[in-house]
Formats: structure tokens, sequence, C-alpha cells
């Protein structure tokens, strides 16, 4: 992957700040290759689609029924060659698709994602209804102001999809974002400051909760979706995942569970009472997690969530 970026970012046929334009005809040929390409090396077509809207303003509607074709210009990001590089890598490399474009969809976000960072998936999506509806729960009399308007942490923040989702949900609040990659925190500024989040969003390299002991005691809520696949599985996934997502972002250890542990065990120096504790987890290890917050004895009504899939994927608990 060395040589990507400067391959993704060569504009050198490309006319400043327009792109190239190339003709409908000339287009469509290259989708309906790149689309037979995708059947036969077992690649969902519908990436072909997703790749030519991130580097067109094409419309999906555009590209279902075929109408693009008839355009005499179509201006693109990049020249067709580059494009057809890309797409290679996307074939012959494994190289999520994500990464390709140098940008993915998340909750109502476009963020700009790279090598550097895991890619958000659309499960993790749901960590933050469940902040909004923990913070609404009045099972314990929390103060709703009191919780949406204090400091929250999103712990390993890759993209800064969380902190950014989070700051979305609760607009008075301050989000805390710590990652150990520097090339990481570097992506989730730009996406802050691209959103306008930047003044609400501050960032911390370090890890896990260490660069934060200045809010011991003080953080209404803690999000994380932290490495858990165990680390004989890392390269047993799909090679997509395993041979490009940073395996600092998946690697939890033998049991895929060292991050976790951690973080039940320093979570309660850091989070006032009530507060709320939120991860993301992998499928199968609900009951070991639910047993290690029981056994830590500094968290009461322990929930887990399952996900669109009904996969138990999250654990939620709240500080004594």
């Amino acid at each position: 992957m060395s040589d990507f970026p400067q391959k993704f970012n060569d504009s050198s046929s490309s006319q400043p700040g327009r792109g190239v334009v190339v003709s409908g005809p000339e287009l469509w040929q290259w989708w309906q290759t790149a689309r037979q390409q995708a059947i036969a090396a077992h690649v969902p077509i519908s990436e072909v689609d997703w790749l030519l809207q991130e580097m067109t303003t094409l419309q999906p509607l555009e590209l279902r029924l075929e109408t693009f074709k008839d355009n005499q210009q179509i201006i693109l990001k990049h020249s067709l060659a580059i494009l057809t590089d890309l797409w290679q890598q996307r074939l012959d490399r494994r190289v999520p698709v994500q990464y390709l474009a140098g940008s993915t969809s998340w909750r109502n976000f476009s963020l700009k994602v790279s090598p550097a960072v895991l890619i958000p998936r659309p499960e993790t999506e749901l960590l933050i209804d469940l902040a909004m509806a923990a913070v609404q729960n009045s099972k314990f009399k929390i103060q709703n102001s009191k919780f949406s308007t204090g400091d929250w942490a999103d712990l390993g923040t890759g993209s800064g999809a969380i902190a950014l989702g989070l700051a979305t949900a609760f607009p008075e609040a301050t989000i805390h974002a710590v990652d150990y990659s520097v090339e990481a925190l570097a992506i989730a500024r730009a996406n802050a400051e691209a959103y306008g989040l930047g003044d609400r969003i501050h960032f911390y390299q370090g890890s896990w909760l260490e660069p934060l002991s200045h809010l011991k005691g003080q953080l209404s809520g803690l999000v994380a979706n932290p490495p858990y696949i165990p680390s004989a599985m890392v390269l047993e996934l799909q090679p997509e995942v395993g041979q490009h997502e940073p395996h600092l972002a998946l690697d939890g250890g033998a049991d895929g569970l060292n991050c976790i542990r951690h973080l039940i065990n320093t979570a309660p120096d850091y989070l006032q009472a009530n507060g709320i504790w939120l991860i993301e987890m992998m499928a199968g290890q609900a009951p070991t997690v639910v047993e290690l917050l029981e056994q830590q004895g500094s968290y009461h009504a322990i929930e887990v969530h399952a996900d669109l899939a009904g996969i138990e994927r999250f654990v939620l608990a709240y500080r004594l």
C-alpha cells in the first residue's frame, strides 16, 4: 500500500479546479467492463456504482437507468487511467473500495478514510442511538441536561466517526477523542473540521484514557469500538480486512478482550455517578463482557443490545 496515496492523488492529467472530462459513452464502456470484472472476481457490482458516484457527480438513478451514457461530458476527479488503476487494486489486491475513493458514508456524514483508520461500519452507527437513549433513561434519575451537555470520550476514535456522531447528538457537549495513531488523528481532525466540529471535539494522542487524566470523575459517557478480534483470527479475516485495515484497530489479544478488560477496569475512575459505559464487541463475547463488568463491581444496570442483524453487538452499563 505504500504507493497508494501517490497514485490516488496524481492529478497530472486533471484540469485545475475542474477535473478530467470524459464522454458519456466512454465512461459507460468503462462501467460495463468494471461490472463484468466485478462479477468474475466475486466483488459486489454495487461497488462499481459507488466508486463512480464518489469520482463524479452522477446520481444513483443515472447509473441505474444508464442515462449517463448520453451525456456529452462527464467530469471525473481523476483520469480514466487512474480510475482503472484504482479498480485493478480492488480486484487484484482486494483493497477496500472506501480506501480507493478515500471516503465512506456513515450516518449522515461522508468521512475521509485511509488505510490508517478502520472503515466505519453501518452497525457501529447504533452506538450513537444507544448513547442518546441512555441519556434519556429516567430509571436512575439522570439529569438529562447534565449528561447531554457534559464531557464525553470516544476512545480509539480512528476516522472520528463516533466523535462526530456524539457531537451531533449532543450539541452542547464537549467530545474528547483519543487515538494511539498520529495518522488516524490527522484523519479524524480533518473530518471534524469538514463538518465545523473542530472546536467541539478535542483530540489526544495516547492510549485509551491516559490522556484524559484531567477529566477523572467528570465524564458523562465513554463510547468505544475497541479492537475485539482474537489475534489468531485477524489474518483469517477476509482479505479486504485482514490485509488492508490497521491491525492496531482489529487485534484484541488472545481472546479478543484485552482492550475491553482494560476499559472495564479503568473507566470507573473517569466516569461520574451514573456515567455511561458503552462499547461495541464481537458476536459471542457478550456473556463474558457482562461477567467482567459485574465482577469489577463499579457498574450497574448492565444491558446487552443487538445490531440490526440480531447479533449481540453492544454492552451498555452505568457507573455506580
